[in-house]
């Protein structure tokens, strides 16, 4: 890789202020950048930085003002962290050459159909009846089960596990070692302390532009389907129980855990290690702070909860107050009972 920083400001249509001559062939974080990379500027704590950085030039938001002189070309666009992971984009391209063909040893059914331009890696393995779209990626150790689904465009990277009459839509992503469609948690106790096994008929339904973590778990319904809708964007290591149905642009942290039957609005954040119990509803635009645990349902729009069992953070901020003075309150406490 190495461009001009003119080069790169066409690419992401920007305006440059400095040196546009000089090339970059690197990108580094805007606090270790060295001459001959680029960095980005977003967030606005990370301001002191640009003013001692190395890197060749800074991306920046087109109504960015210096406060003091700065020895970096500046390019101005309206959006720099998207202007920056379109950069990224770019350069993965080159990078990360597009796989294609069909390597050998691999397996399909003779019932199932594939689109154009299919690259199945060496290893992998598709079931009866499938229907995989154009341009899908499949990569080696991959397993596609029976009645499966794929829409165009989709890339299933190696070691990927999907049971059979799933179906995942397009421009998605599932990262290595992701299973979807595993049988959810059903499981009925007997009067002699077993337990019976209940059947998991339903399946999972993936709608378009998903990501999907490495590591992370989408059990089937036990009936009818446990649904991700679009734009949803699922971290490495989370368990979605069978049956949730997790709303449009939600966004979900490493090790969060959503148990069976719950509804996630549209639009939430969900953080790392958070837990939900099974068979609630969560408000659209709900934000879920790390470690929260949700025993009830969210019922107003754009609450943001804290604290396990957890509540509104406005009122868990209040109570910190006096959970950190426990000790001195009941030291006080103490010497008025001796007093008495």
């Amino acid at each position: 890789m190495e461009f001009t920083i003119n080069q790169v400001a066409e690419l992401l249509e920007g305006r440059v202020e400095g040196n546009g001559e000089e090339k970059v062939y690197t990108i580094k974080g805007i606090e270790e950048g060295t001459k001959g990379s680029i960095s980005f500027l977003s967030n606005p704590k990370y301001e002191p930085f640009i003013y001692e950085t190395d890197s060749s030039a800074v991306i920046v938001k087109d109504d960015f003002k210096p406060k003091k002189e700065v020895n970096t070309t500046l390019i101005f666009v309206d959006d720099p962290y998207t202007r920056f992971t379109t950069l990224l984009e770019q350069i993965q391209k080159m990078i990360r050459p597009v796989k294609s063909g069909v390597e050998s040893p691999s397996f399909i059914c003779d019932s199932s159909q594939v689109g154009e331009n299919i690259y199945r890696g060496a290893f992998s393995y598709i079931g009866e009846r499938c229907k995989i779209g154009n341009n899908v990626k499949i990569y080696p150790n991959s397993y596609i089960g029976d009645d499966c689904v794929v829409g165009d465009n989709t890339v299933i990277y190696s070691g990927v596990k999907i049971y059979g009459r799933c179906q995942i839509g397009s421009q998605c992503t599932i990262h290595s070692g992701a299973v979807i469609g595993s049988d959810g948690f059903g499981f009925a106790p007997q009067e002699d302390g077993t337990y019976k096994t209940i059947p998991q008929l339903g399946n999972v339904i993936i709608e378009d532009n998903v990501d999907i973590g490495a590591n992370t778990v989408l059990d089937r319904a036990t009936f009818d389907s446990t649904i991700v809708k679009s734009g949803v964007k699922l971290d490495n290591l989370i368990q979605i129980a069978h049956n949730v149905v997790v709303g449009k642009n939600t966004v979900i942290a490493s090790q969060a855990g959503i148990s069976g039957s719950t509804k996630v609005g549209e639009n939430c954040v969900i953080a790392g290690q958070a837990g939900i119990i099974g068979h609630l509803k969560i408000a659209d635009k709900t934000t879920i702070a790390a470690q929260s645990g949700i025993t009830k349902s969210i019922k107003e729009k754009g609450t943001t909860m804290l604290g396990s069992p957890a509540i509104d953070i406005r009122n868990f901020r209040q109570s910190f107050i006096y959970f950190k003075k426990l000790p001195e309150l009941a030291e006080r406490i103490t010497k008025l009972e001796k007093k008495d």
